[in-house]
């Protein structure tokens, strides 16, 4: 059974379980709960050494049943959130499941040990895990694709950044940990064996080289879950730490070499705002606070890939300050134009902002930006028409290989969709905006193409007339 197939079977339980008023996030957050108690039952023959009590161990819940069943499974999460395991205890942290009827645990419970999870190869249970959270952020009613950026969007981030092993990889809004798992499998694919590596060189990559941040605290055990599957670690209570990286927990973040970022959408209300004091502009939009804290977290010679949304490259005011500001101290030098309808919210726009960090002290540091348009004439995605990794193809090999991510190739020159912009020009002809189109789209009007506003006026007008006129006549008629 490949991990398509087991996806696809463990989804269907998720229509079974409705009389239980269980949602499609309830749902793999109840997968999560029991499947990390199912890999430990599995894999212990490996280190010989179990990490669960007795009491909290799979065979335990098998050879149960009823509301003995369910008894004892609310009281081993209870256990497991008290675990002296600091691991173990925040993927249990607050944990609690929502089903209500003994027979559908019952069922939940049959239907993962009836699956040879760990036939497939070293990486298919976190591919499975994987599909499992794609598939829930495909289901609108389940908010998830909040927090989900596309797999091949991540992937094509990742290509031209080129992590090494040794660098610090940072994302200070993991979600589910999408961005850290591809840079380590990314390594690792470039790595002749991991585990051949000095000790202290194998230790870091297991324990010190992610390091993420989330505010959630179910889609942080996800994250967490998610990086247990494919061998990260990560110090203390794991890689990805609970918290809010715009308040005094990101500052505790530390300094990285790499970082991979999909900030959340909108700006903070209702007292929720950015309450950092270590950040030079105050703002209440999440996109340009992340901003400030990605430039002052990244190491000197640390590089950057991040996505946003268009109002982080036009907003004036702050928006302006802050563009000026990474481009005094970073070499803002690639901007991606990334088309629409490839996120949960469908119609929302956004790019992606490649950059190296000079230093903090330095200016002037940004002197021309190559920007990709991925957009203009792109095709519309959604279900019927999903984003590849092939749609990045003509991006990666105009970007290059041989930069470490920092910056494009350029021996090609200009192509099509890829453009130059000096520094001066973006000052003087664009305020400082770096929202930068060039491309006619063939699906939109031409502006030449349209009658003048006065004659559109005018026609509005007569239109408006003539049916004020048609309606008083209506008006008399019934009068008469």
């Amino acid at each position: 059974m490949t991990p398509s197939d087991i996806v696809q079977k463990l989804w269907g339980l998720c229509d079974v379980l409705r009389d239980d008023g269980i949602n499609y996030s309830d749902y793999v957050t109840e997968l999560v709960l029991l499947l990390y108690i199912k890999m430990e039952h599995e894999s212990v023959h490996v280190r010989e050494r179990h990490r669960l009590p007795e009491e909290a161990r799979w065979p335990e819940l098998t050879q149960r049943s009823g509301m003995v069943l369910l008894t004892h499974y609310q009281d081993v999460l209870t256990m497991l959130s008290r675990s002296s395991d600091p691991r173990i205890a925040a993927i249990y942290a607050g944990a609690q499941t929502r089903l209500k009827e003994p027979r559908h645990l019952a069922q939940l419970i049959a239907s993962l040990d009836a699956i040879d999870w760990f036939s497939a190869d070293k990486d298919g249970l976190g591919d499975l895990y994987e599909g499992l959270l794609e598939k829930n952020a495909g289901e609108t009613k389940s908010g998830a694709g909040q927090y989900f950026t596309p797999r091949p969007l991540i992937d094509a981030m990742v290509a031209v950044m080129q992590p090494e092993k040794g660098e610090t990889v940072q994302d200070p809004a993991a979600g589910t940990a999408g961005f850290l798992i591809a840079a380590d499998r990314y390594i690792r694919n470039r790595t002749d064996n991991l585990y051949e590596l000095p000790d202290a060189d194998r230790q870091f990559q297991r324990s010190k080289a992610f390091v993420g941040m989330e505010l959630v605290a179910n889609t942080r055990r996800l994250a967490l879950m998610n990086c247990l599957l494919h061998g990260m670690e990560g110090e203390g209570e794991g890689a990805v730490r609970l918290g809010n990286t715009l308040a005094e927990a990101g500052k505790r973040l530390p300094l990285s070499d790499l970082m991979l970022s999909n900030p959340p959408f909108g700006t903070a209300k209702g007292g929720g705002g950015p309450t950092r004091d270590d950040f030079t502009f105050e703002t209440s939009n999440k996109q340009l606070a992340f901003v400030q804290h990605i430039v002052a977290h990244l190491k000197d010679g640390g590089r950057a890939a991040v996505v946003l949304p268009d109002n982080v490259l036009f907003e004036s005011g702050v928006g302006t300050e802050i563009r000026r500001d990474l481009m005094h101290k970073c070499r803002l030098h690639t901007i991606l134009r990334l088309p629409t309808g490839i996120f949960y919210a469908q119609g929302v726009k956004t790019n992606v902002l490649f950059f190296e960090k000079v230093g903090k002290a330095a200016t002037d540091s940004t002197q021309e930006v190559w920007v990709y348009d991925m957009r203009t004439n792109a095709p519309k995605f959604g279900k019927r028409t999903p984003l590849t990794a092939a749609h990045f193809a003509e991006f990666i090999s105009a970007y290059g290989e041989d930069h470490n991510g920092r910056s494009p190739r350029t021996d090609t020159g200009e192509q099509g969709r890829f453009r130059c912009f000096g520094r001066e020009w973006i000052a003087k002809e664009k305020a400082d905006s770096l929202d930068i189109a060039w491309l006619k789209d063939d699906g939109v009007e031409d502006a030449a193409d349209l009658p003048e506003p006065a004659v559109l006026a005018r026609e509005a007008v007569e239109e408006l007339n003539a049916a004020v006129a048609e309606l008083e006549g209506i008006l008399r008629e019934l009068g008469e």
